[in-house]
């Protein structure tokens, strides 16, 4: 049954540029629960590669950061970077976004390279015109927020869910020294 969360009334929306910084923050942060995955699978494979072994380390990285994502927007909402910028995750009527939500917003959130990826190859773009398309891809998938009536990405408004804005932490007095 669901439960109505507190937290949700009392935070407001978060600006397209806060939760674009918080990404930037993400991918660094994704970088790093993927060193340990891949230095074991690099260890596996013993550095290979082959159209394979390139295919198994983008199902790796999928796989990776999926039970990252899914594990934490389902536990708390928040991910180390979205701590750290205050924004949360929230599904409406719930206390915790449950898992095949949390699932659905993962998948849905690929529509951020999956595009530009696409065209890339193919197109066959290489080095920096396939960086360019994917910049181009997250610009355009970025101004989906313009369009979804509430500020919100074009993967939440599908998935249901909400990027909230949590307020900054109540400071502490300071101390009067005697």
């Amino acid at each position: 049954m669901p439960n109505s969360t507190p937290a949700a009334s009392i935070t407001s929306h978060p600006t397209i540029k806060r939760r674009l910084i918080s990404m930037v923050y993400e991918s660094l942060l994704a970088l790093a629960v993927l060193f340990l995955p891949f230095l074991l699978f690099e260890l596996a494979v013993q550095g290979a590669h082959t159209p394979l072994t390139e295919h198994m380390r983008q199902c790796l990285a999928f796989l990776v950061m999926g039970a990252y994502f899914i594990h934490q927007w389902s536990r708390e909402g928040q991910t180390l970077a979205m701590k750290t910028w205050r924004l949360k995750v929230v599904l409406p009527g719930h206390a915790h976004v449950p898992l095949r939500v949390a699932a659905y917003r993962y998948v849905l959130s690929w529509m951020w390279l999956l595009p530009a990826l696409l065209v890339s190859y193919l197109l066959d773009l290489q080095h920096w015109t396939a960086l360019g398309a994917i910049g181009v891809g997250i610009l355009a998938w970025s101004s989906t927020a313009l369009f979804t009536g509430n500020g919100q990405f074009l993967h939440d408004k599908l998935a249901g869910t909400h990027i909230v804005q949590l307020p900054a932490p109540a400071k502490k007095p300071k101390k009067v020294a005697a």
